[in-house]
């Protein structure tokens, strides 16, 4: 009886290795492989408890990122107003509500603010010269120093804005305000803490006519919800 010859040794030799993944590549790998297993051992297991049933595959599509940013003219970034403020600028405009020195000069003010501070670092002369930029190169009408103090006066009576000290303006962030909303709701309780609280101090209420500062009167002391279906009717 003659023996089985001898197994065939199977010559050695290099074995193939997957090539590297590099970067970002070996860190996705990674992470949807582990994915992968844990959904397939999920879906076998409620699709079939007796695990007879696996997933054979997962197949995955990227899309690009669909937030765009903002494309604002000029350096300076851009803000947050209240689109009903917005149109009430308009409609005291037109009713010669405000003058127009008063219109400038909030306008000017409010788009110089610091970012995250609702704070605008100008003097009454850097006010004035601001605004007379343009004026000077095309040689039209300029303001003065002192009607820009009368119009700061004036704002400051509507509660638009309030004098913070020497060369600093703070505005009603609850109508123009740089920045987001975990700032805004910061420099609130500031001014909030720095007014004890009065209901009736800087920010509640919103001149220069009564009507709108009963509403406004309102509104902040209430939900805004319900104070947008005030307004809306």
């Amino acid at each position: 009886m003659t023996s089985d010859p001898p197994a065939r040794r199977r010559q050695a030799g290099p074995r193939a290795v997957p090539a590297a993944a590099t970067g970002n590549d070996a860190e996705f790998g990674d992470i949807l492989a582990v994915l992968g297993q844990q959904l397939g051992e999920k879906v076998a297991h409620v699709a079939d408890p007796g695990g007879r049933r696996k997933l054979k595959g997962i197949h995955l599509e990227y899309a690009a990122d669909p937030t765009a940013v903002h494309d604002m003219a000029g350096p300076t970034g851009y803000s947050l107003a209240s689109n009903w403020f917005t149109q009430l600028l308009a409609q005291l405009a037109v009713a010669n509500s405000i003058t127009k020195s008063q219109l400038c000069v909030f306008l000017f003010v409010a788009g110089g603010q610091v970012p995250g501070t609702g704070i605008a670092q100008y003097t009454q002369q850097e006010i004035t010269d601001g605004l007379n930029t343009i004026a000077a190169r095309k040689g039209g009408k300029m303001i003065t120093r002192s009607t820009v103090n009368r119009a700061v006066s004036a704002l400051c009576g509507y509660n638009w804005v309030e004098k913070a000290g020497n060369g600093r303006i703070q505005i009603n962030v609850r109508l123009w305000f740089q920045g987001n909303s975990t700032a805004q709701h910061e420099v609130l309780a500031e001014i909030a803490h720095r007014h004890q609280n009065d209901a009736q101090a800087f920010l509640h209420g919103v001149g220069p006519t009564p009507d709108v500062q009963q509403e406004l009167d309102l509104d902040f002391g209430s939900d805004p919800g319900l104070s947008a279906k005030k307004r809306t009717g």
